[in-house]
């Protein structure tokens, strides 16, 4: 059970290309927007179409392989954990960050004929 304790699964669609960065390191890391859409019914009979945008984070091999294969509209599924952050903005009032730190990802676009 402790594997599962914080664990996030998507499947998505990418709201631009990943911005990609190499730190002084040289390790890679990647940010990008997901979107996932979910349909149900409310209580009137009709049906909704909700969509919950995601930030995303990759690191180093995961981050390369965003920079490779994806582009805005990609369909990805990923898997990781949900972190928070927060920092100071530059008015001095501090932020609130929540992200996706993928760990697995899956490209789910279909190979063009």
């Amino acid at each position: 059970m402790n594997a599962i304790k914080n664990k996030v699964q998507l499947i998505g669609n990418l709201g631009a290309n990943p911005e990609v960065k190499a730190l002084t390191s040289g390790r890679k890391v990647a940010n990008w927007k997901m979107a996932t859409n979910e349909m149900y019914v409310n209580a009137s009979g009709e049906k909704v179409n909700e969509t919950q945008w995601h930030h995303v984070v990759a690191w180093g091999k995961l981050a390369e392989l965003a920079e490779k294969y994806l582009n805005k509209g990609s369909e990805v599924a990923i898997e990781g954990k949900l972190t928070y952050r927060e920092y100071t903005d530059a008015s001095g009032a501090k932020r609130y960050f929540t992200e996706v730190v993928a760990n697995e990802m899956l490209l789910m676009d279909k190979k063009p004929s």
